[in-house]
C-alpha cells in the first residue's frame, strides 16, 4: 500500500462517515449506526497514523513500505 492508496482509503471512510451523520440529521443514530462510526473513527485514526509514519519515513530517505498498520488497541491509547 503506498501514500495514494492509504489517502484515498482515508476519503471513502470519510465519505462514509459524513453518509451515516447526514442520515442522522433531524433523528437519532440507531446502535448499528453507531457502532459503524466508531469503527470508522478507529480506521481513520489507523489509515492517519499509517501515513505520518509513512512520510516519516520518506522524508528521511528510509522505505515507508516497512510501515505496516498498527493495531486499533495501539492507536487509540495515544495520547494528544
Amino acid at each position: 500500500m503506498d501514500d495514494h492508496d492509504v489517502v484515498q482509503h482515508i476519503t471513502e471512510l470519510v465519505a462514509e462517515e459524513h453518509e451515516l451523520r447526514s442520515h442522522a440529521t433531524g433523528h437519532r443514530l440507531g446502535d448499528e449506526e453507531r457502532e459503524r462510526i466508531a469503527a470508522l473513527e478507529v480506521q481513520l485514526d489507523q489509515c492517519w497514523d499509517l501515513l505520518r509514519r509513512r512520510q516519516a519515513r520518506e522524508e528521511f530517505g528510509q522505505d515507508p513500505n516497512a510501515e505496516e498498520e498498527r493495531p486499533a488497541e495501539v492507536v487509540e491509547h495515544y495520547r494528544q
